[in-house]
């Protein structure tokens, strides 16, 4: 099992990019808590957190107050586990089409390919990347990659 990463309040401004200071008050406004606190009593915080600073620094881009990102945010801590699976799978269906789109784009270009071109574009890709290319090609009616 993977162990969970915390960070103290420094190292998660960074990967927040914002100041320590505005852990500290998002803190103590309620938006944000820690999940523990280590040894010698400091504040750790988890990845959840990292994603509700981000959310958190959206919505205030959005010019929504405080007041108004706190009851987003209980709003958004309400959500069951079936909307978070619906709203995955919607987000997967969005990037499928992003990613069926970038494959038609490609087409023409690998029809003009020759075949020793196309298998040595082939044989650099990881295994994993041409059986997700296949797949869309089938998914798009195109047939093999190759």
């Amino acid at each position: 099992m993977e162990a969970i990463k915390l960070y103290r309040i420094g190292e998660l401004a960074k990967l927040a990019n914002i100041s320590a200071r505005t852990i500290d008050f998002y803190t103590s406004m309620g938006l944000i808590e820690p999940s523990e606190r280590s040894a010698k009593n400091y504040r750790l915080y988890n990845d959840e957190t990292l994603l509700r600073l981000e959310r958190i620094e959206k919505l205030k881009k959005e010019k929504y107050t405080l007041d108004e990102i706190k009851a987003n945010l209980e709003a958004w801590g309400n959500v069951t586990a079936e909307e978070q699976v619906s709203q995955k799978l919607m987000d997967l269906q969005q990037h499928l089409s992003q990613l069926e789109r970038e494959v038609k784009e490609l087409e023409p270009v690998l029809k003009q390919m020759k075949p020793r071109q196309a298998n040595k574009l082939y044989t650099r890709l990881m295994p994993q990347t041409a059986a997700c290319i296949e797949a869309l090609m089938l998914l798009i009616n195109k047939g093999n990659f190759m």
